[in-house]
């Protein structure tokens, strides 16, 4: 019988069933007496009960009524607590979150975030997964709550939140035959072999479109898929490496490497958190993008908002 009735038509037959009263009724519900008239007639048609019968000046509920009333208190009572807006405490929260990003973020930002959840969501366990382009079109089927990633635009499929802006810069090591060349020209951008990372997503497409409308091409001698390696290979090699701003900066502090001007202007990284958004309105999801951006803006290993 349930199945045809409305939600509102419900909460009428609970609250007709409690005053037995149709005024009473009308009163609790900010409807008019009229409205609630109505009502009943629609509740006795579908119920095929009349519900509630005078009894003098009083209406009485039916036995059949009086038979529905307990149910339709514990009915009501559950919807009520489906809706109930619960807060949520990071404390007792238990789930796997899965983070995906380049191995930069994974190295040297992540940790700053396992270092919020050990404190303030003990109970959560975290999953990283590899940032590839092809997740893009994918989102939701790959099991990713959050990413971190460089786009010119984020897709409108996604919710996102900019997490800062910079250039590509050409890295090397400190004993690199142009560390003291200022400025670099092409000729000499191209004229030594090249290191790619490939992990993460794209870094360096951006140099290739301004060096291939200059009639020049990169040789890329050696791909890695972390940063790790390349720090590695560059330190003992004389490879170059193109790479955004705020990464060779922090890479220049862990090893003995310098960075330099392109010798042309790029468009800028633009650096994104995204996630679906049917997670927009989700009070864990809120609370876990809301450490995962702050760890993003103040880490010295980020980006941060220019």
């Amino acid at each position: 019988m349930f199945n045809h009735l409305n939600l509102n038509l419900l909460r009428s037959l609970h609250v007709l069933l409690e005053e037995c009263h149709v005024s009473k009724a009308a009163d609790r519900l900010h409807i008019t007496q009229s409205a609630m008239s109505r009502q009943l007639s629609q509740l006795r048609e579908v119920c095929a009960d009349p519900l509630l019968v005078r009894n003098g000046n009083q209406l009485v509920p039916t036995p059949r009524a009086l038979e529905m009333k307990d149910k339709l208190c514990q009915l009501l009572g559950e919807f009520d607590a489906l809706l109930a807006d619960k807060p949520f405490d990071p404390q007792v929260w238990k789930q796997e979150f899965v983070l995906s990003s380049s191995d930069y973020v994974a190295q040297y930002i992540v940790p700053d975030v396992v270092a919020v959840l050990v404190e303030q969501a003990p109970r959560v366990n975290i999953a990283y997964r590899l940032w590839q382009p092809e997740f893009l079109s994918q989102f939701d089927s790959t099991g990713i709550h959050l990413a971190s990633t460089m786009l010119f635009e984020p897709p409108e499929h996604l919710s996102s939140v900019k997490l800062g802006q910079d250039k590509s810069v050409c890295l090397m090591r400190k004993a690199h035959p142009l560390s003291h060349k200022q400025p670099l020209s092409c000729e000499a951008l191209v004229g030594y072999p090249h290191l790619k990372v490939t992990g993460g997503g794209d870094k360096d497409s951006n140099a290739d479109i301004e060096l291939n409308k200059r009639g020049f091409r990169r040789r890329i001698a050696l791909k890695v898929p972390f940063f790790s390696a390349a720090v590695n290979a560059l330190t003992n090699s004389d490879y170059l490496m193109v790479v955004p701003e705020h990464i060779a900066r922090n890479l220049c502090n862990e090893a003995e490497l310098i960075y330099k001007p392109l010798p042309f202007d790029t468009e800028f990284h633009q650096y994104w958190l995204m996630w679906h958004p049917k997670y927009d309105h989700d009070k864990a999801h809120q609370w876990m993008r809301d450490k995962v951006y702050v760890a993003m803006q103040t880490s010295s290993y980020s980006i941060g908002m220019i």
